[in-house]
């Protein structure tokens, strides 16, 4: 297999890079110290096609795919992991599922004005009480009419206070039947959805995470996805993709911690000589390279897998789970390399240590993942 980039590869990432030079890096220390999540950057991406980077440019996308994805989400998050979240965000969770269980007339509706940013997404599953266990979800929708009325609240949701359309999934039938749980399309200003507060949080700040709360929400029947019953199951093959998009955050969180690291490393001089050529750093660099290298490398194999339409059940869990470890370790280490320095805000690497540890929680927890690899290998 040829883990070299591609020609649309090379060109998305010298694409990113002068973007990121001219819209991202001047405003990072402002959104990050202030919470303030950016639109205006995600409707530029918009206009560079990185909002709809895997819908088919029939419904207004750029038509690429998984190694092309991966590659952007990197890039952005070398340099901002918080715009890499959102933007991995909008196109794995809500234009995924609109993408992978909506009818024709659903993406018509919905996929052209996702791809290009006039529409931002929002994707809710978790609640207050029902994190990993999501079967146990207290948010129900009954049927009313033509219509069904959503009651309940989702939290800890991306892009919930300034997403224009939200895929929600809520119980239909029992709390743990895999059969009880059903996909909405709910657009902003339906009647009875309203947000709750923007959580206040260790990193990751520049990326909008706030409650959903739907108080007797009339949805039409014409926004159900898929069938009754399939919100579980729709939801967990959309996390199988969604989980390669945080493992490919976690690698450009890794690999932007890491650099910064190596740079600080080959400059900084103590006792006569830079402290990369003493072997306590020397050796921390290495651990630091290959463990990332790993990381791609099990990325890489899971996109080879999603671009072949394999499941990728395993390769997803695996390489998420490893990814998101990798960017938490390696982002200590890059602390713990630049010392005082590591620990300043004058300097990248202590923020990508706090906006490394969401990886390990997002979209399934590392012991969430624990539990699919098991599983799955034990079949």
């Amino acid at each position: 297999m040829d883990f070299n980039y591609n020609e649309n590869q090379k060109l998305i990432a010298e694409m990113i890079r002068s973007f990121s030079e001219k819209e991202i890096t001047p405003n990072i220390k402002l959104w990050d110290d202030n919470q303030i999540f950016p639109v205006n950057v995600f409707k530029k991406l918009g206009k560079l096609g990185l909002m709809g980077v895997l819908i088919p440019q029939k419904y207004g996308g750029s038509g690429f795919g998984y190694a092309e994805y991966v590659t952007a989400i990197e890039e952005l998050a070398k340099v901002d992991p918080s715009i890499g979240l959102s933007m991995a965000a909008h196109n794995s969770l809500c234009t995924g599922h609109i993408m992978q269980f909506g009818n024709e007339e659903q993406k018509k509706k919905y996929l052209p004005k996702l791809a290009s940013a006039e529409f931002l997404g929002a994707w809710g599953l978790t609640e207050h009480n029902t994190g990993s266990d999501s079967g146990g979800m207290s948010t129900t929708a009954v049927k009313d009419g033509d219509d069904w009325v959503l009651n309940g609240s989702k939290n800890f949701i991306t892009h919930a206070i300034s997403g224009d359309v939200v895929v929600v999934v809520v119980r239909t039938g029992e709390k743990r039947d895999s059969k009880g749980m059903s996909a909405f399309i709910v657009d902003k200003g339906t009647l009875g959805l309203t947000t709750g507060k923007k959580e206040d949080k260790l990193g990751m700040r520049a990326s909008e995470t706030a409650e959903l709360i739907f108080d007797n929400c009339r949805v039409p029947q014409a926004n159900l996805l898929g069938n009754i019953g399939d919100g579980f199951i729709q939801a967990m093959k959309v996390l199988d993709g969604g989980r390669i998009s945080i493992a490919a955050l976690s690698l450009g969180i890794a690999k932007g911690a890491y650099e910064a690291a190596l740079k600080y490393a080959k400059e900084r001089v103590q006792f006569g000589k830079p402290i990369a050529q003493h072997q306590a750093i020397a050796f921390k660099l290495a651990d630091m390279a290959t463990t990332i290298e790993a990381s791609e490398l099990l990325i890489f194999k899971a996109v080879g897998k999603k671009n072949a339409n394999q499941k990728v059940t395993l390769d997803g869990a695996m390489a998420k789970y490893y990814s998101s470890e990798v960017a938490v370790k390696v982002s200590t280490d890059a602390v713990q390399i630049l010392g005082g320095y590591g620990y300043s805000k004058d300097f990248p690497v202590e923020r990508f240590y706090r906006d490394s540890k969401l990886c390990t929680i997002g979209e399934g927890t590392s012991e969430i993942q624990k539990i699919v690899i098991s599983k799955q290998i034990m079949r």
